[in-house]
């Protein structure tokens, strides 16, 4: 058999032998224990073979679980998105199976004797001292729990040398599963009521026993069904010892049940009055070419669809419609949203017409909660799963329909490695389960325009925006919100200095007065994005990244904040360069448009909705329902804000400065730019009480601003589709970004260049005539985390088959570099 082992950086796949005690026990897809050099590793069975293509291959250890971890089309998938991606094919895997389950083989180190370590810190070594004192404290630990205490810093150097010193030994381990299913145990009256009273009076020797006991009966007694014996405990105050004397005395029965933890349960399900909506005629005509394609493809692989609607014009209903046609057809759908705030949402609507059939995943879940829905996946019991990248690989067993909404949007694309674009992975995944695959968006891509002019997928377009409609009432038509631009440096020469320009101040007094709401978008977070000195110039930056911190008022404690690798420091009273006391503040982010709102409008009940406000677990669905339920007037927030939501009573968009983004030296962000905008803008006039966009710039003559205040979504496609043909970029070329990273400055350089002219020989030698280098280069952000970053850009019509045909040649060639296929940034 071959399989695909758990471990990093390692591609390709391996030869084992089954062991006759596993022979009829083990299928494709299974997750098993094998030896892999000196380690027990993790493995997932791809395919059985006929001969071995080693002598003497070794035998798999073990069956980790009784069921198949992935289906045949996600083992499909995971081969051939590995190979489109230059991935390793386990970290593919890697990204199926569930946090907990999976793990990886890692070192176990323990402190020895302490006797030999008395000249141990005069050699100086702080990071051994430290090491050493972290074990003689916690005891043996992994690795991975080590990388916890030694942030940024290469312990393991350090480690081996106290190993080889026998101060440490180590060895290797592979961690259990950590997820399992959970069991609570339950409580349920065994015998007749009659018996059960006849009993009442045996059932202690003193008072306070037999009070709990009889309690306990008697409420078990109106129960009659099995119950969790949390809630014996808390009717009656009796303790697990009283419930085993009572099952002892055959009055009970104590039994362990599994449960399932569902994180859809603490979401407030819909109304069935919002089942049936009546269509648009637009619609009407999208949803039956989607139902055609859902009949045919049962028989033959189903299309793509590029689902163009312009935001507020209803798309979300045809979804719903067809996930219903896909269920009838006994097969079921996945829906991706591109932001874990939006999935609330949707899944109240969706719960509406599948309740208890929907499943949610992302990486806000417990590990048991996400561990729990995979297995409901597997089972079959969920007709729908929703949410962002992890839910394209639940294992669902009949997958016929496969939505990416806002399909446009980069949180797609997977930016650590494994790299991958999961609206991209979601088109593979449909083909190989024949499934139907809907990319959905008011902003479509570039590329996934092109790609549907040009044959690869099917357009559907929703061009009229809608008012929500209700139950068997027709939706009625509304006009797209005007926007006005706002040049700021006119406010400027007319002195207004303040953040908020004449006409968002008054648009945000009429919002206030009229009992509506308002949202302000500002893509920056914090207070003040730089902080400089007057005298000198000095800009205090990120030690370890180089790039400016950012100023937060909370927490108090640490008001300077590196949004790279969050490093934070105390605003200092002085200048660290000159002495001067002359350190301001300067910039402008979420926290500073809070603040100058609520001194300009007191009254004003101001919620803010950004990373900062969002980490703890709920924080999304807590902040959204507040704002949705009409217990705030203004949502301050970042670009989350501009992702699909839909509340009616907003009127007012401001967007406090448009300029963010757009100039960066990248090819995509006037794109980025454009869309961003675009999809804030669609936040007002979303119901009757219509709405205006207030948009404050520097830039007002940017095409990308020009064409958002339009809403001018075919302009910006054809002004950016003839920048992109002219400087040579997607879709007309295809892009591969080498990176490599080091603490050492020189070697990154050194590396890059290496490499770089290496690429240019052979390009030169094979003639590859329409294939170019862009760099080496520093990358734009040059250093993170104290890690240098160079980068080389391969660019021409298939530089992937020319990378493959090097690793070829040498497998090594990359193993230190990041291989990013059609990257959404060159920054």
């Amino acid at each position: 058999m071959q399989i695909a082992v758990n471990v990093p950086a390692v591609s390709g796949v391996f030869d084992y032998l089954l062991p006759e005690n596993l022979s009829g026990q083990v299928k494709v897809g299974h997750l098993v224990t094998a030896p892999f050099g000196a380690q027990i590793v993790q493995g997932v069975i791809l395919r059985f073979i006929a001969q071995p293509s080693v002598a003497d291959p070794k035998e798999v250890l073990a069956l980790l679980a009784p069921e198949p971890v992935l289906t045949a089309p996600q083992l499909a998938l995971a081969e051939k998105l590995a190979e489109v991606t230059l991935n390793p094919l386990s970290a593919i895997i890697g990204l199926m199976l569930p946090v907990g389950l999976s793990q990886q083989a890692d070192v176990l180190y323990e402190a020895v004797d302490r006797a030999p370590r008395d000249g141990e810190q005069s050699q100086g070594s702080v990071v051994r001292q430290r090491l050493l004192n972290l074990l003689d404290e916690r005891g043996p630990l992994r690795g991975r729990q080590i990388d916890s205490h030694f942030r940024n810093v290469d312990w393991r150097k350090s480690a081996q040398a106290l190993v080889r010193r026998g101060l440490l030994t180590s060895r290797a381990v592979l961690p259990a599963p950590r997820v399992r299913p959970k069991l609570v145990r339950t409580a349920q009256l065994a015998v007749p009521l009659e018996a059960a009273e006849a009993a009442m009076p045996d059932l202690g020797r003193t008072d306070a026993t037999l009070d709990r006991r009889q309690a306990a009966m008697r409420f078990l007694m109106k129960e009659l069904d099995e119950v969790n014996v949390s809630w014996v405990y808390a009717e009656s105050g009796c303790n697990l010892a009283d419930l085993h004397k009572l099952a002892g005395m055959d009055l009970i029965l104590l039994r362990e049940s599994e449960i399932w933890r569902d994180p859809l349960q603490r979401i407030e399900k819909g109304s069935a009055a919002t089942r049936e909506k009546v269509l648009t005629s637009e619609q009407e005509n999208a949803l039956m070419k989607i139902k055609e394609a859902l009949g045919a493809s049962a028989r033959t692989p189903g299309p793509c669809f590029l689902f163009h609607g312009v935001t507020g014009s209803g798309k979300t209903e045809i979804y719903i419609r067809a996930a219903q046609e896909a269920a009838r057809r006994g097969r079921q759908t996945i829906l991706m949203v591109p932001e874990i705030a939006l999935t609330p949402q949707t899944v109240r609507r969706f719960l509406v017409h599948f309740p208890g059939q929907v499943g949610l995943l992302h990486s806000r879940l417990s590990e048991g909660e996400r561990y729990d829905t995979w297995r409901r996946a597997r089972q079959g019991l969920l007709k729908v799963v929703i949410g962002p990248r992890s839910a394209l690989f639940a294992p669902l067993p009949q997958v016929g329909l496969i939505v990416v909404d806002e399909c446009h949007d980069n949180s797609y694309y997977q930016s650590e490695p494994p790299f991958y674009n999961a609206a991209a992975a979601a088109r593979m995944y449909a083909g190989l389960c024949g499934a139907v695959c809907i990319l959905g968006s008011a902003t479509p891509s570039v590329e996934q325009r092109y790609q549907a002019e040009n044959g690869e997928m099917v357009r559907l377009s929703l061009v009229g925006r809608i008012t929500p409609g209700s139950a068997g009432q027709p939706a009625r038509s509304l006009e797209l919100p005007p926007i006005e631009v706002v040049d700021m440096r006119e406010e400027l020469k007319a002195g207004n200095r303040e953040i908020f320009s004449r006409s968002l101040s008054a648009s945000l007094t009429g919002v206030l007065e009229r009992g509506e709401q308002a949202i302000l978008f500002i893509n920056r977070r914090g207070a003040a994005t730089y902080v400089f000195c007057r005298e000198c110039g000095y800009t205090l930056k990120c030690p370890h990244c180089e790039i400016p911190l950012t100023y937060h008022t909370q927490p108090a404690n640490s008001d300077l904040r590196c949004h790279r690798c969050g490093y934070q420091r105390r605003l200092p009273a002085t200048c660290p360069q000159c002495g001067s006391r002359h350190i301001r503040q300067y910039g402008l982010g979420s926290e500073k448009v809070e603040t100058d709102l609520q001194q300009l409008f007191p009254r004003a009940r101001v919620l803010r909705w950004d990373w900062e406000t969002t980490r703890q677990k709920d924080a999304h669905e807590i902040i959204l329902s507040h704002f949705v339920s009409g217990r705030a007037d203004v949502l301050v927030g970042t670009q989350m804000l501009a992702k699909g939501l839909d509340i009616p009573r907003v009127t007012l968009v401001g967007v406090v400065l448009a300029d963010v983004g757009l100039n960066f030296p990248d090819p995509f962000a006037a794109e980025r730019g454009f869309q961003l905008l675009t999809q804030v803008a669609g936040r007002a006039g979303r119901s009757e009480l219509g709405g205006r966009v207030v948009l404050q710039t520097f830039q007002p003559d940017h095409y990308a601003i020009r064409y958002a205040a339009g809403h001018d979504v075919e302009g910006f496609y054809q002004q950016e589709l003839a920048y992109r043909r002219e400087l040579g970029y997607p879709p007309y070329r295809q892009l591969v970004r080498l990176e490599y990273r080091s603490r050492d400055e020189n070697r990154a350089e050194a590396e890059a260049h290496k490499l770089g002219g290496y690429l240019v020989s052979r390009l030169e030698k094979d003639r590859h005539v329409e294939t170019d280098l862009i760099g080496p280069a520093p990358a734009f952000f040059s250093r993170a985390a104290g890690v240098y970053r160079w980068q080389v850009v391969l660019r021409g019509p298939s530089p992937v088959d020319i990378i493959k045909g090097l690793l070829l040649e040498h497998p090594n060639w990359l193993k230190d570099w990041r291989v990013e296929v059609d990257p959404v940034s060159l920054l």
